[in-house]
């Protein structure tokens, strides 16, 4: 009842908070203030929310220490993603077009925090008992799941901000990344070391794609491009002098060699001019044949465009809210788009024709959308599910995921698990049959710290790492996962 009374107490002086930003203020400094405000709450309530948890593990680590717990909802991952989101525009060259945007952003994340204080301090009190009992039975039949093993064993850190992105290179030991700090980074997995960084963006780089035979990488930005740039990474470790003389004289210059980072600011091939993007690029991808990629953009519209001369082949239009995700199918040339309009679109380009098949189902934005084996599509939302379809049928899921936080970037592996990063730090694995896998791990000591913004499976294990997960803790987490022999 205490600890009821003085979040009411905190959420109340948030409001006031609020309310007193300056009118007069340039919109971006005022935007800046509230999103601060909101994050800072937040994270006062998770930290409070976190101690309750750690309580209740406690007390059941005694019954089955292997077993791994359902978190309790934070309550916040919505207005946190929606706060970091401003961050895929950019900064400085892009405040004309997108500045409409943010003051938007702004004035929709207030009624919406409005609400949710209302809803918060009128019906804590009579909903305390049942998510008790709900959270109970979740821990109690969590009891029933096979064990699966999961740890860090990689960790890999160097981004000047959050990282929206990762992705893994089919065949070689190296991972990237794509940051709103403006670079992409290509890491080697055995070293956890930065091998390159690619400075050829002006804009947050919003999305990292790597290309299925060459070593060349495809990145979309805030700065409203898409770019291709040569992903050639130097193996070469500095080596030792040959006598503890010289090691002791070139110990400096050694230290220097090892941290150094080569840098790449030129792209082979940019996307953009007539016929291309008015805004910000989210996410890029290329098609099956290699010869042609896809672009998503906040000006509500994908395009398909042609690697060998730059050019914009064909527009996609028809969401009616800005895009969020696009992504190719694997083998054959059929791409999905995601849209804060709710719905996700199967664009089928086998035919002279392109045909478009639109899937609703969600009922907010929907954050990502991916293709599964045997002919699916997996699609996350904000609505805090995940809904498998078949290509085949597109009138009602296959199976459906509830879940306690928003849902980010996923993937889903080549033998059916799908990867699921939270709002609300977690990360949770469920196979296509809607059926709960495991919930990764998540302590003072490993897991990520805010959210978790995009996984990415490995094809093979590059040196023990199954998984890979980034987020706005600017960090990167390589995952060992060994899964139950019957999935």
């Amino acid at each position: 009842m205490k600890s009821t009374k003085t979040r009411a107490a905190r959420l109340t002086s948030l409001t006031e908070d609020v309310t007193v930003v300056p009118e007069d203020a340039p919109f971006r400094a005022r935007l800046h203030i509230l999103f601060a405000q909101i994050e800072r709450e937040f994270e006062q309530l998770y930290l409070e929310n976190q101690t309750l948890q750690e309580k209740l593990e406690m007390a059941t680590a005694t019954k089955e220490s292997a077993i791994q717990q359902e978190p309790r909802s934070t309550g916040g991952g919505s207005l946190s993603a929606q706060a970091s989101s401003t961050a895929l525009a950019t900064p400085s060259a892009q405040a004309d077009d997108v500045g409409g945007s943010f003051l938007a952003a702004a004035s929709s994340t207030h009624k919406s925090l409005k609400a949710k204080l209302s809803s918060a301090t009128g019906g804590s009190k009579a909903k305390a008992s049942n998510k008790i009992k709900a959270q109970t039975s979740r821990i109690v039949s969590s009891f029933k799941a096979p064990t699966v093993v999961s740890t860090v064993v990689r960790e890999f850190g160097g981004h000047k901000d959050g990282i929206w992105q990762v992705a893994a290179k089919a065949g070689q030991p190296i991972i990237g990344t794509a940051s709103a700090d403006h670079t992409a980074c290509i890491w080697g997995v055995e070293s956890a070391r930065c091998l390159l960084q690619y400075q050829g963006h002006a804009g947050s780089v919003n999305s990292i794609k790597f290309h299925q035979q060459r070593d060349l990488v495809l990145t979309g930005s805030g700065d409203g491009t898409a770019h291709i740039w040569q992903a050639a990474v130097n193996w070469e470790v500095p080596k030792k002098g040959h006598s503890s003389e010289e090691e002791l004289d070139d110990s400096d210059e050694q230290v220097e060699d090892r941290d150094r980072v080569d840098t790449l600011r030129t792209p082979l091939c940019e996307f953009t001019g007539p016929g291309g993007h008015l805004s910000v690029v989210v996410a890029a991808d290329w098609l099956s044949s290699m010869d042609q990629i896809i672009t998503g953009s906040w000006d509500r519209t994908a395009i398909l465009w042609d690697v060998e001369t730059g050019q914009p082949l064909q527009p996609l239009t028809g969401h009616d809210h800005e895009l969020t995700h696009v992504s190719a199918h694997p083998t054959q040339r059929l791409v999905v788009t995601a849209s804060r309009d709710t719905t996700f679109r199967l664009w089928d380009f086998r035919e002279a024709i392109p045909a478009v098949s639109v899937f609703q189902g969600h009922t907010e934005t929907v954050t990502s959308s991916v293709f599964a084996r045997d002919d699916k599509v997996v699609s996350g939302s904000d609505d805090r599910t995940i809904k498998v379809w078949e290509l085949r049928n597109m009138r009602s899921a296959l199976a459906t995921i509830r879940t306690d936080s928003s849902v980010n970037r996923l993937a889903v592996s080549s033998g059916g698990i799908i990867a699921i990063p939270h709002d609300n730090r977690q990360i949770r694995l469920f196979d296509l049959n809607g059926q709960r896998v495991a919930r990764l791990p998540r302590t003072s000591r490993q897991g990520h710290r805010r959210m978790v913004s995009s996984v990415a499976w490995a094809e093979e294990p590059l040196l023990d790492c199954d998984l890979f997960s980034c987020g706005f803790d600017r960090r990167v987490f390589g995952w060992s996962i060994v899964l139950p022999k019957d999935n």
